[in-house]
């Protein structure tokens, strides 16, 4: 039992560290996109299914309250919250339709989308971002390594490499945590 413990730490560290090496430029990149539009008083909307949408909630989280410093409040939305609009939407428009509608009804141009999938094939997160670049909303996608839609769609790619779905999901909650603290040191630090 040891042996799987080590073999699975091992795993994640090396995903880890390919993704620190393969994302510099991409993350940096969201990290002034995040800036810029919560300078021009921008919402950061984050969205995904699953345990995705648990991230999307943590890492809006992150920004209403505080990653380390106390600070006031950055502009976040997880659009994975609202059971009442979720359930009507679904229910009258379709599945795929629960992130559009809301980034439609209150998304505004200069905001960012993150789209959060480890398939990278979740229709209701590729309305979405599909949604949100109609509307001049800026788009990041956190996906795996399996080859998607999404890396044309967004305007910002994040992929773990990895096809290991824990994985990837560790890889999302690590990046967006890093973003989330470069951000905050954008602006109060």
């Amino acid at each position: 039992m040891n042996e799987k413990i080590q073999i699975y730490f091992a795993d994640a560290a090396a995903t880890m560290l390919e993704t620190g090496k393969r994302l510099e430029k991409e993350i940096a990149e969201t990290v002034k996109l995040f800036a810029k539009s919560l300078e021009s008083g921008g919402t950061i909307f984050w969205c995904g299914n699953g345990g995705s949408a648990s991230d999307s909630q943590h890492l809006a989280a992150e920004l209403i309250g505080k990653f380390k410093l106390e600070r006031a409040p950055l502009r976040s939305l997880a659009l994975t919250t609202d059971t009442s609009v979720i359930t009507a939407t679904g229910n009258d428009f379709g599945y795929q339709e629960v992130f559009s509608r809301q980034i439609e009804g209150i998304g505004r141009a200069g905001d960012v989308l993150v789209g959060i999938t480890t398939s990278g094939q979740s229709k209701n997160v590729i309305c979405a971002l599909e949604k949100a670049k109609s509307l001049k909303i800026s788009t990041v996608a956190l996906t795996g390594n399996t080859p998607s839609i999404l890396w044309e769609i967004a305007d910002i790619s994040l992929s773990i490499p990895s096809v290991e779905t824990s994985h990837i999901q560790e890889g999302h909650i690590a990046i967006g945590q890093l973003i989330c603290g470069m951000v905050e040191q954008h602006f109060f630090d």
